[in-house]
């Protein structure tokens, strides 16, 4: 008699250099961190391996928010999955990031949020009271954000195969006729805006994880956006493109907009509102406060002529108290960003492979 394994079909064997795909994914058979951060390396792995093998049933579009219409009703849908370590740090908890991002996700399409979902993936022997205070977090952020928590799941793995808790969040929300606010709508002359200080929510994670201290407490901004997206929207302001500049930060925000619109983009670095605190830990570190995430600031491309609005508008929100122009949309340099230094200098302003900081949200 032939045992099993004479009789059994060999699994298939996964070819790395059938990929389609550039350095450094082709060298890379096995995932790495950098794979999940947002940068180059993210957006090889969807364009060179998810794509292909989704097929037919793909949108190439791929924003952190779909548009879809339904019965004459245009929708906006979102998923994301939060992985944060430490699960509690000053500021906030992984509950509510996984309201806010979602919720911000949905608000940067210009839509009004209504539902999310919840999913939890929780290791066996994690301490119930941990998780209760991650659910009463979540609880009290869709309250902030006035949106129902209204279906979801619960899995558990063994004990060393995860990290705690893993949450997944998934939102509709309602996009009002005349908005259209997408990437591919920005264009050379548009003002850049951000809503507030940078770098300041991967700082406080850092911090935390790594026992720093820095002076101060840095404390991460993670918010819901909606209602500062709803003030501008309501100055009737042209706002082409809206992001969050969550991993990656906000340089890579600006590359993806960039590319997306075939626009150059020059920024401004001593308009960059980047707090003391959170330059003097990215000089410590060796980061650039550029791309470290943020989770409570919005990003804005509108018309040179409206700006002006948009950013008075931001600046009564409570949450934009600090909201500045940091740079235009160019003709010159399609697709790339290009940041003006104190000295007089440029740079280019790269889209970073993966993420400085990883485990961010």
């Amino acid at each position: 008699m032939l045992d099993h394994a004479e009789t059994s079909t060999p699994p298939p064997v996964f070819d790395a250099e059938s990929w389609v795909c550039p350095l450094p994914l082709r060298d890379s058979p096995t995932i790495v961190m950098a794979h999940g951060g947002g940068g180059a390396m993210s957006g090889e792995l969807i364009e060179h391996l998810f794509l292909p093998a989704f097929g037919a049933a793909a949108d190439a579009a791929l924003g952190d928010a779909a548009v879809v219409e339904v019965g004459g009703t245009r929708l906006a849908f979102s998923t994301d999955s939060f992985v944060v370590k430490p699960l509690v740090f000053p500021g906030g908890t992984i509950g509510e990031l996984a309201v806010n991002g979602t919720v911000n996700d949905l608000a940067m399409a210009g839509a009004q949020p209504l539902v999310l979902s919840t999913a939890f993936i929780l290791e066996e022997g994690t301490d119930l009271a941990e998780i209760a205070r991650v659910a009463e977090a979540m609880g009290e952020a869709a309250g902030t954000a006035g949106v129902k928590l209204v279906t979801g799941d619960t899995k558990v793995v063994d004990a060393g195969h995860g990290d705690g808790i893993f949450v997944n969040t998934a939102g509709i929300g309602l996009v009002p006729a005349g908005v259209d606010i997408r990437p591919e709508r920005a264009r050379p002359g548009d003002v850049v805006l951000v809503s507030g200080d940078i770098g300041v929510h991967g700082v406080a994670v850092m911090s935390c994880r790594e026992g720093l201290e820095f002076g101060t407490t840095v404390r991460s901004d993670t918010a819901a956006l909606n209602g500062l997206v709803a003030a501008v929207l309501a100055t009737g302001a042209d706002v082409h493109t809206l992001r969050d500049p969550t991993r990656g930060g906000v340089a890579a925000t600006l590359n993806e907009i960039a590319k997306a619109a075939n626009t150059g983009v020059r920024l401004d670095e001593r308009a960059l509102p980047i707090p003391d605190a959170v330059r003097d830990a990215c000089g410590l570190l060796g980061l650039d406060p550029l791309y470290v995430a943020n989770e409570g600031k919005a990003i804005a491309f509108v018309a040179a002529q409206d700006a002006d609005r948009a950013l008075d508008a931001m600046r009564a929100h409570p949450l934009g108290a600090r909201a500045c122009a940091i740079g235009v949309c160019v003709d010159e340099h399609p697709g790339m960003v290009v940041a003006r230094t104190a000295l007089g200098g440029t740079r280019v302003v790269d889209l970073p492979a993966g993420e400085q900081l990883p485990r961010i949200c």
